[in-house]
């Protein structure tokens, strides 16, 4: 791939974390991370309100001919994100949450639907 050009599906991740971003901090979270990495894996989005920490795992998909976006988070995607929200809260957590939630963040066709407490 060329230097300085994304590809369709870069984009639409992209442009689907954007959208979930901003319901959050439309809707009174502040987004702490986004695209947090580590070796084990990457988190889409971290947001908190007070000490309630969020973990969001965004999909966009552009129609639901393989399936929803929500259906393509696995018990295995599910567990890792689990896994790696541990991981966070060790390394990077500003307070210690008092509560954790895990959402997804569906993007289909450019509507954003979000599924608290998704897993």
């Amino acid at each position: 791939m060329p230097e300085g050009k994304e590809s369709h599906r870069q984009a639409l991740g992209r442009a689907g974390e954007e959208l979930a971003a901003k319901w959050y901090e439309n809707n009174g979270y502040e987004v702490i991370a986004r695209n947090w990495r580590c070796r084990e894996g990457e988190i889409d989005i971290v947001a908190r309100a007070g000490r309630v920490f969020i973990f969001c795992e965004v999909k966009a998909r552009t129609s639901d001919a393989f399936g929803t976006p929500a259906e393509s988070v696995t018990r295995e995607k599910q567990t890792r994100i689990r896994h790696l929200a541990a991981r966070w809260i060790e390394d990077e957590a500003p307070v210690h949450p008092r509560e954790i939630r895990f959402d997804v963040a569906a993007v289909l066709d450019g509507k954003l639907e979000i599924l608290e407490g998704a897993f």
